[in-house]
């Protein structure tokens, strides 16, 4: 069981500092994706599904059990048969993994044939471990992971902005330089930081009209069918 304070942090995280999973891009395009669930024989996948559950018909996976956790592997090497899904959903969980490319092809392998894959990655943001933090990825990064494992990119776009970008490398910044005298402040001076900064995150809508758009986002989606 979660203690009172760490419920209040994944409070705080989810909905302040790392709220891009409810921006309305992802929103949209999740609804989207989630209605060929409407069918009732199809199933889905989420590769790093953490603390969320999506959909009551998509099957959860992480590295570590949980409430909300069906599968416990690793993406380098999803336990589940060939062309087991119709939809894999993969949020900010890429630049976790030791082999990105090598995930891909695995979630590439239990996919349908014509099945889709929703992938969400982080550009400019934190060094944030859970429990390791290996990659960023820009817009030809992500673009380049579906193309090397065959997959048919049908759309890509930007999560969240530069605002966003901007806010979260501010955060982690400011954080950092007021708690060099007392480290042990870091992570509450991350809260105020994040909290007094958060406006900045309103920029998004301005830099979207931006030609250099993709110099700071703070991360990308992309859609790709098998």
């Amino acid at each position: 069981m979660l203690s009172v304070v760490k419920k209040l942090q994944l409070i705080f995280v989810k909905y302040i500092y790392a709220d891009h999973n409810s921006s309305i891009v992802v929103k949209k395009k999740l609804n989207s994706l989630l209605k060929i669930l409407d069918q009732s024989d199809t199933s889905a996948l989420n590769v790093g599904a953490g603390l969320t559950r999506i959909h009551p018909k998509i099957t959860n996976m992480d590295i570590f059990p949980g409430d909300h956790i069906d599968i416990v592997g690793f993406a380098e090497d999803i336990p589940c048969a060939d062309e087991s899904f119709d939809l894999i959903i993969s949020q900010e969980c890429l630049e976790h993994v030791r082999d990105p490319f090598k995930a891909m092809n695995e979630m590439y392998r239990v996919l349908k044939k014509g099945g889709k894959i929703y992938l969400q990655l982080p550009f400019i943001i934190g060094y944030h471990p859970g429990p390791t933090d290996y990659w960023r990825f820009t817009t030809e990064g992500i673009e380049e992971l579906a193309r090397r494992n065959k997959f048919t990119l049908l759309e890509k776009g930007i999560v969240v902005g530069g605002g966003s970008g901007y806010y979260r490398i501010s955060v982690e910044f400011f954080a950092e330089l007021f708690s060099i005298p007392v480290p042990v402040l870091y992570k509450p001076f991350k809260a105020v930081f994040a909290t007094v900064l958060y406006p900045f995150k309103a920029f998004d809508f301005i830099f979207k009209y931006s030609r250099q758009k993709n110099r700071i986002p703070g991360g990308y989606y992309l859609i790709a069918q098998k």
